[in-house]
């Protein structure tokens, strides 16, 4: 657990459809209909209705409801959270790296400011493209600690921010990764 400014930022080891916080983040994919891994297990434990909620966002002719790098939020449905905030990562690619790394800041940013702008006052992340996006825990850890922390310490509205690991070793990397944030180690 660490204190910043205007906020506490906490790492555990569990399922984030357990959490009681105001909003968790959906790892999910464009479409917005639920998948594998985080996104399926939220659409499971939320109940039908969370799929109705997306399904009501407007689509392109693709059929997303979600740009990649982008959130979207609805009500959680049978979860312990009020808000569901769907927020869709990068894969990963070693070849456009650089976007990926940006994409995967966007979306935690986008992701606090649409909790504060729900009137929520704490929420979760998963560990955002680390499953099947395939995005490097150690890289994806620094970029999403880096942006919650710089988030806590200069913009009011959030008391608390959870990173709910799902593994292990994903646990040991966010937690070392917390351990070493500076304020001056800021990504560009």
């Amino acid at each position: 657990m660490r204190q910043l400014k205007h906020g506490t930022i906490e790492l555990i080891l569990g399922n984030i459809v357990d959490q009681d916080t105001d909003a968790i983040v959906n790892a999910a994919n464009t479409k917005l209909t639920g998948g594998g891994g985080v996104d399926g297990a939220i659409h499971r434990a939320a109940g039908p209705q969370l799929k109705e909620f997306c399904l009501q966002l407007p689509a392109d002719e693709q059929g997303r409801r979600c740009q990649t790098g982008h959130v979207q939020t609805t009500p959680a449905g049978n979860l312990k959270a009020k808000y569901v905030i769907h927020a869709v990562g990068p894969f990963y690619n070693e070849r456009y790296s650089d976007k990926a790394h940006t994409q995967l800041r966007q979306v935690h940013t986008l992701a606090l400011q649409a909790a504060i702008a729900h009137h929520c006052t704490s929420i979760a992340f998963p560990a955002i493209s680390t499953g099947a996006y395939r995005f490097p825990v150690a890289a994806a850890a620094k970029t999403a600690i880096d942006c919650v922390c710089t988030f806590l310490s200069t913009t009011p509205g959030l008391s608390f921010v959870r990173f709910v690991l799902y593994k292990q070793p994903q646990y040991d990397i966010f937690s070392s990764t917390l351990e070493e944030w500076r304020m001056d180690d800021l990504d560009p």
